[in-house]
């Protein structure tokens, strides 16, 4: 049986160490490494051997028991989120590592979101159990309070035979009427109970836990026999295959690499495997199969549903592409709120700079590296400012380029307040193309969406695609700071084409410049990523949070108390509370938690200053204008946006 298990958590709960015990135990690996020491197997990267942080999502195999496991461990730092949201898309379990003497910190609630939001079942493994001001209870009541779970303690309760304790068994019985029922009738049957327990910890009903000690090796061996028998998988090998990507890498002679999940059928050495979207299907040949464990593989022939497995040959496929007969694009929610400029010493050529970035951005798509051609300039998308030092480091160390990053700026987006229509006409000679688009404000955080009430009879079906595919294809920008514009239903009204003259592009330009126009004529907003927040303090310092909370445009729900402490919940804009981590700690001396989570975009707290710092001119961007172009003896010429409604061929 293949089994995929998630090791996540908070920076330095000892996530690494555990994933290293798990290896060790299994003579996966000779010897156990350690992040303190610089030799974890699971941090191969130099750059996390420096930092003492996990970076990069990295994988083990180990067989136990009739399984053979893949082991995914993540980075638990808030700056690399996205790397860990796309490997929790590929795990089947995850062990959730929280430390007995810290207690659930920032990061663990936002892999907690993650993880119920992919509907991942997971265990609890509370660490540190050596540590002074350990409370194992403590973190225990603490998760059921935060988490609002039912969790239950297989330490003790559940034998390595599999018989359970009659809390365990009364615990379950309590969560399924039939189990119970059984109970009242038969009495407790091992087989039939484990059976029921595998079941509810599938369905996300109930969630074991189990402590020790990683860096001990104290609880570990005992864990994975109790995980190994509550965990099952029922991949198929039958029929085509099916996959995704949830990883993309470079070795060291440039060779992209791509990371593959199989859910079903079977893939070989030299098959020729089908990827993208139905306009633009891919088609390349498998040109070998890897099996990683850390920065070591072996080559195979043949792989199976429910393998982690890496591949060469596949130029084009994107991380979170489906494969063969998955076709959907997974769909990830760790995006950063925050974009830089790169800066390059004179002597650098800039195009071969883009050139290693798109490298990069490939392996990290969260960065979407931009390329602003009328500047000259480099510009990435980054969740903080230690992801930054890391891709100096990176750019360094990989391609001998030495770079530095502007200090990072709140990345904004726009949106429109009312419903218009957009009128759009492009007839230069030999050219023609008009399209009518209605845009009406979408739900907050919903994107470009697009809808369709044109007839055939107007425009025929491969226009109407045509028309779709361009308003995709690329993010279009806002009028008041140039942000990309989000939150817009965008309607196909009507259009017209020339069965002579119409040729490839003239849509492209008949859209562009009617969603342009549209915009023109709307009321525009300005939006700014905003943080949901969760503050633990001290009882006697809750007015200072209150009172920053307020200063930071920020609103609150009522507070709750937990013992001693108050907590408060509520939104912020990242742009006033993305250091006040620093602060909190300052005047809690280090004793107050603070937990952050991207919570979307909503209106702009200082629209107007930021319009007049960004200083944006409309009128003058080289990609979008929002005028039309029609035709008149023989020649073509400009009409402005406010003039070409009257104009149109459709109206």
């Amino acid at each position: 049986m293949n089994k995929t298990i998630g090791i996540l958590a908070h920076v330095d709960a000892g996530k690494t160490t555990f994933s290293e015990q798990l290896l060790y135990y299994t003579n996966s690996i000779k010897q156990r490494g350690r992040v303190d020491h610089k030799d974890a197997f699971l941090d191969s990267h130099e750059i996390e051997r420096q930092r003492g942080i996990t970076v990069f999502t990295d994988q083990g195999m180990f067989s136990y028991g009739d399984s053979r496991y893949y082991l995914i461990d993540t980075p638990g730092h808030a700056d690399f989120s996205p790397e860990m949201e796309r490997g929790i898309q590929a795990m089947d379990y995850a062990v959730v590592i929280i430390s007995a003497v810290e207690g659930i910190e920032g990061q663990t609630e936002l892999v907690w979101e993650l993880l119920r939001k992919h509907g991942i079942p997971c265990f609890f493994f509370i660490n540190k159990i050596d540590r002074v001001g350990a409370n194992v209870q403590q973190v225990v009541q603490e998760i059921r309070s935060t988490f609002a779970v039912d969790v239950c303690d297989i330490t003790d309760n559940l034998n390595e035979d599999g018989f359970m304790g009659e809390e365990l068994a009364e615990f379950l019985a309590e969560r399924d009427e039939a189990l119970l029922e059984r109970y009242m009738d038969a009495g407790y049957d091992r087989d039939f109970w484990l059976a029921a327990m595998r079941r509810l910890l599938r369905d996300n009903a109930v969630y074991p836990y189990a402590c020790g000690s990683a860096l001990q090796g104290t609880g570990i061996e005992s864990f994975l026999r109790k995980l190994d028998m509550l965990t099952v998988t029922d991949y198929s090998s039958e029929g085509p295959f099916a996959g995704r990507v949830y990883r993309i890498r470079h070795d060291e002679q440039g060779t992209r690499i791509t990371f593959i999940k199989a859910l079903s059928g079977t893939l070989k050495v030299r098959d020729t495997l089908q990827y993208g979207d139905t306009e633009n299907p891919m088609s390349e040949k498998i040109t070998q199969i890897r099996m990683y464990n850390g920065r070591e593989f072996k080559a195979v022939e043949r792989i199976e549903a429910g393998e982690l497995f890496a591949v060469t040959g596949l130029s084009m496929a994107a991380v979170g592409d489906g494969l063969g007969n998955l076709k959907e694009k997974a769909v990830y929610e760790m995006v950063p709120t925050l974009k830089s400029k790169v800066m390059l010493e004179p002597s650098v050529n800039k195009k071969e700079a883009l050139q290693y970035f798109k490298i990069l951005n490939a392996e990290d798509p969260s960065l979407n590296v931009l390329w602003e051609e009328s500047l000259q300039e480099i510009h990435i998308h980054v969740m903080g400012r230690i992801q930054l030092e890391v891709l100096e480091l990176l750019m360094k160390e990989r391609f001998n380029l030495t770079v530095s990053f502007e200090n990072p700026e709140i990345l904004y987006k726009e949106t429109i307040e009312a419903e218009t229509v957009g009128y759009g006409h492009f007839e230069p000679l030999k050219h023609y193309a008009e399209v009518h688009l209605r845009l009406r404000p979408g739900e907050r955080n919903s994107g470009v969406q697009f809808d369709n009430v044109c007839h055939a009879d107007d425009l025929s079906f491969g226009n109407q695609n045509l028309v779709r595919h361009h308003l995709y294809e690329r993010d279009h920008h806002g009028l008041l700071t140039g942000s990309p514009l989000t939150d817009v239903v965008v309607t196909l009204l009507t259009g017209r084409a020339h069965n002579k003259h119409t040729s490839g592009g003239d849509f492209r330009e008949a859209t562009y410049r009617a969603l342009r126009q549209g915009l023109e004529k709307a009321k525009n907003v300005l939006l700014e990523p905003y943080y949901q927040f969760k503050i633990k303090v001290e009882l006697d310092q809750l007015g200072r949070v209150i009172s920053d909370v307020q200063q930071a445009h920020g609103t609150y729900d009522a507070p709750c108390t937990e013992g001693d402490k108050a907590i408060l919940t509520g939104k912020v804009p990242v742009a006033t509370f993305m250091d006040y981590g620093s602060e909190l700690a300052s005047f809690t001396q280090g004793r107050g938690t603070l937990s952050l989570t991207f919570a979307g975009y909503d209106r702009c707290h200082n629209e107007q200053e930021v319009i007049a710092r960004i200083g944006y001119n409309k009128d003058a961007d080289p990609e979008y204008t929002s005028s039309s172009i029609f035709c008149a003896k023989g020649q073509g010429y400009t009409v402005p946006w406010d003039e070409a409604e009257k104009l149109m061929h459709c109206l």
